[in-house]
């Protein structure tokens, strides 16, 4: 079995989206899903010592350690009612997320998807 890990808003429409373009970009059999509103404000404004962070953190561990995942993908999306923020500023908390959450996995790939208003999934340059 083979998994990848995608933090995500909690937002139902962004979660079928994201999970069936990692499971067809990276052939994997499975995709598990950390959940939050808006979790690249959290991932690009808090410390990594926030109990935010750490929470989301907890949880990617599980899927890195014991899942053995491939990579792990963040998720912003257009009409985000935790991020409450323009596209484009999500977009650049979505960059600095990768950066941070690079940090904390060196040795995994980390990678940004955007979903788009008509749930598109594209995926974003550092």
């Amino acid at each position: 079995m083979s998994f990848y890990t995608v933090i995500n808003c909690m937002d139902g429409r962004t979660q079928i989206p994201a999970i069936e373009y990692l499971k067809k970009k990276f052939n994997v059999d499975h995709v598990d899903s950390v959940t939050e509103a808006g979790p690249v404000k959290i991932l690009a404004d808090q410390p990594h010592h926030s109990r935010r962070c750490q929470a989301i953190f907890d949880r990617v561990d599980i899927s890195v350690e014991k899942h053995g995942s491939i990579g792990i993908a963040i998720v912003a999306h257009h009409d985000c009612a935790g991020g409450l923020l323009d596209d484009d500023s999500q977009k650049q908390q979505l960059k600095d997320s990768i950066k941070n959450v690079s940090a904390k996995y060196p040795n995994t790939p980390v990678i940004g998807l955007w979903i788009d208003s008509d749930w598109a999934v594209s995926q974003i340059a550092e």
